[in-house]
Parts: structure tokens; C-alpha cells; sequence
């Protein structure tokens, strides 16, 4: 079912920071039947230079005007965390579509009053969670699906990252590491698109226990984390994420073990991934990424709205991932 007016989704966007740049927004003019027509940020310099730089048509400096235009159809909201909810409440109430950047919200309560309001619109809210979308990742569950590994039985994510010294004023605005503003630190940021691509991949997790504390006391947030999980489907997992080691240490691996060998990948990588297997022991994949790196979740996003397709990643399901976090700080020490 068509979930716009007419055959064309016309963006908004609130927050045109960092991220709007390269990975996201210049998609939405690449994409079939998607237009960029109105940035939005409150710092009038810096919204004018983007408008400019991009060919954006039209821009503001207040969230609530954009969200008015007319010609606007569809609001991505690309702002840090704290502001998805009542920025997500604000474009419902105009019966406009929701497209948000990751993670949700800062909590799983917060999700689900996000998820709450748009279907009390009636619109559709959709979450950047683009891994959902890349060809390699797309590439790996069709091997587990297919039986390449056998039965998937455990997984092991393994993340390190070297304790950057920063001076305090960077760090006061540095939001990423600022739980009242992002939910989390570092974790929270990178850890959810582990979580989620999980839950695209092996369905739901079902209980979850973790510990987490704050070892360089260089921020308020945790910044080494370990967790235990179990899937709906049965499969265990386990992680660590420590963003306080050497720099010789850092490290990005997941590890899927089947009954019939293992799978391989960066979640943050180029591309590429590893499959071992008993049949044809060890093969090496690499698949191109696209040039910004949400266009095809965004090409995705627009075909559900335009009624030929099948969203990938949604609130229901990104909530999912918020809701596993929390459950891994929930005895947070810091």
C-alpha cells in the first residue's frame, strides 16, 4: 500500500550536520522518485553554507517551519539522540513520514513512545540502520540461510578501540560520549549497529545480561563492555567492547561458528568478509560499497513508500536493539 500522496518522496531534513554530508542526504537525490527540497539546522551560517554546497533549494533555522513546508513529504531527522523523540512527535503530528539516524532514542522508553506516536498518525517510521542494506552484509545472511556454515551455534563480537586523550572541552562536545544526549557512550553509538544487523540476521534476541564500567574516567559514559546473550532461535553470543586499549590492539571481528565452519566480518569494514567452511575451507569475499553509504537503505525506504517494497528497517525493529543496551549498562557504575 502507498504510504505518500503522490509518485515522489520530497525530503526535509532536521539536522543537516556530519552525517549528511556523504553518507546520507545526497542519495536522496540519486535515488528513483526521491528529492532533497529543505534542510534544516539552527545555526543559520552553517544550514545556509549546506543549502548552498548541496543545491538545496530551500533551508530554516527552526524545526517546525521545515516540518510545515508543504512541499515537504518526508522528514529524516539527522540530529544526536535527545531530540528524536519530540522531533519524531513533531513531524507525526503533520502526517509525515519519519526516516531517524541511529540510535533511536536514547532509551527503549523513548522508542516505543516514538513507535506509539507514529502509528497514532498513521505514518511509517523508519530507522537508519543502513548495514540491513549493504551488499556484503546482505550476501552473509543469504549464506547462513542457505546452510553454507550449517547451524549457526555462537557468535563472538570483539571490539577495541585505542583511549584517544582529548582536552575537556572537546570532550564537553564530543555528545557521543554524553549518555544524557546519546543514551551511552561509544557503545551505544557503535555497538547498535552490531546489535542490529544481529537481529536482521538471526531474529530477535530474547535475554541479555552485561556488565560495563568506566575505566579512563575520561567521560561520563562506560567505556569497556561485556555481554552475554541468547536469540529467540536458541543461538548464544557473547562481546566485548573496550575503548580504552593500545593502539596496536584495536579491533573490529565479529565471529558466526556453524556445525559446518565460521563466518567472518568487520561491522565498520570495507566491505569484505570471511567464510570457512569444511567443504571449500577458507574464501575471501569483497563487495563494493556505494559512494554514500545509505543509499540503498534510503532507495529501500523509498520503494515502501512508493508501495513497491518492503521496509528493512523500521522502528519496531530498531527499538529492539535499544532495548538490548540498555538491558547490557543496565548496572552501569560510572
Amino acid at each position: 500500500m502507498k504510504k505518500i500522496k503522490d509518485n515522489e518522496v520530497r525530503w526535509g531534513i532536521l539536522g543537516a550536520g556530519a552525517v549528511c554530508e556523504l553518507k546520507s542526504a545526497p542519495a536522496m537525490n540519486l535515488v528513483p522518485n526521491s528529492r532533497l527540497v529543505a534542510v534544516m539546522r539552527r545555526d543559520e551560517e552553517k544550514v545556509k553554507d549546506y543549502a548552498q554546497r548541496h543545491g538545496v533549494e530551500k533551508w530554516y533555522t527552526d524545526a517546525q517551519a521545515l516540518v510545515n513546508d508543504p512541499e515537504v513529504s518526508a522528514i529524516y531527522i539527522a540530529t544526536p539522540p535527545d531530540a528524536h523523540l519530540e522531533l519524531t512527535k513533531m513531524a507525526a503530528e503533520a502526517g509525515k513520514p519519519v526516516y531517524v539516524e541511529k540510535p533511536m532514542a536514547r532509551t527503549h522508553a523513548e522508542c516505543l513512545e516514538m513507535i506509539e506516536v507514529c502509528e497514532k498518525a498513521g505514518v511509517p517510521l523508519y530507522v537508519a540502520y543502513y548495514r540491513r542494506s549493504l551488499p556484503h552484509f546482505v550476501r552473509i545472511k543469504e549464506l547462513i540461510q542457505s546452510g553454507a556454515i550449517g547451524e549457526v551455534r555462537t557468535l563472538h563480537i570483539d571490539m577495541k578501540k585505542p583511549q584517544r586523550h582529548q582536552k575537556k572541552e572537546a570532550l564537553e562536545s564530543n555528545w557521543r560520549v554524553n549518555p544524557e544526549i546519546a543514551g551511552g557512550g561509544y557503545f551505544y553509538d557503535l555497538a547498535s549497529h552490531q546489535f542490529d544487523y544481529l537481529d536482521f540476521l538471526l531474529g530477535p534476541i530474547a535475554q541479555v545480561k552485561g556488565f560495563c564500567t568506566n575505566q579512563g574516567q575520561q567521560y561520563p559514559a562506560e567505556d569497556l563492555v561485556t555481554a552475554a546473550f541468547r536469540f529467540e532461535n536458541g543461538v548464544l553470543g557473547t562481546g566485548n567492547w573496550c575503548f580504552t586499549t593500545a593502539a596496536d590492539t584495536e579491533s573490529d571481528r565479529t565471529v558466526i561458528y556453524g556445525s559446518k565452519g565460521t563466518i567472518e566480518y568487520e561491522t565498520f569494514g570495507s566491505g569484505g568478509f570471511i567464510l570457512d567452511t569444511e567443504q571449500m575451507g577458507l574464501e575471501r569475499f569483497q563487495l563494493e560499497l556505494p559512494k554514500n553509504i545509505q543509499h540503498f537503505l534510503i532507495e529501500n525506504i523509498v520503494e515502501d513508500l512508493m508501495g513497491v517494497g518492503v521496509a528493512l528497517s523500521t522502528g519496531v525493529s530498531a527499538a529492539r536493539t535499544n532495548w538490548v543496551m540498555e538491558q547490557i549498562i543496565a548496572d552501569r557504575d560510572v
